[in-house]
């Protein structure tokens, strides 16, 4: 029997693929948030995600879509537009994650990204999203360094 702690850990994994795929879809297309809200209940994982979750980090990233980016871009040595989408997709929720879930251990935020980064971004995204992270990470979670 799967504990209750361990159930809420692979929620969140899900609700954080969910995120990954929604925010992909609002670079892609254009961020019609309901509309992407409606369109991922069919996604057959979201039964298996934390909704709540889901709902607090997708809609803080597409709420605060511009201040993320202008953060991202400093910790880059390329113009955003030249990265992958889904890479970035990954970025914008990990970043959102960082900046306003302290509970969430940094270490645990980006771990979460690589992982997601190896089933589905390209064989080494995984790389590049780990050093983007970790700048942010000791940007935004500086205490935690201390440590």
């Amino acid at each position: 029997m799967q504990s209750n702690k361990s159930k809420k850990i692979n929620n969140r994994r899900k609700s954080r693929e969910l995120i990954m795929k929604s925010i992909y879809r609002g670079i892609v297309n254009q961020f019609d948030v309901s509309q992407i809200k409606k369109d991922i209940k069919d996604d057959p994982d979201f039964n298996r995600a934390d909704e709540e979750f889901y709902n607090q980090i997708f809609g803080g990233v597409s709420e605060n879509i511009n201040d993320l980016q202008a953060e991202i871009q400093t910790y880059l040595d390329r113009d955003l537009s030249e990265l992958s989408p889904i890479e970035l997709s990954i970025i914008y929720g990990a970043l959102y994650e960082l900046k306003f879930f302290p509970e969430v251990p940094y270490r645990v935020v980006i771990n979460e990204a690589i992982e997601i980064a190896k089933a589905f971004g390209g064989s080494d995204g995984f790389k590049f999203i780990n050093g983007v992270l970790n700048k942010a990470a000791k940007e935004n979670r500086k205490e935690e360094f201390l440590i």
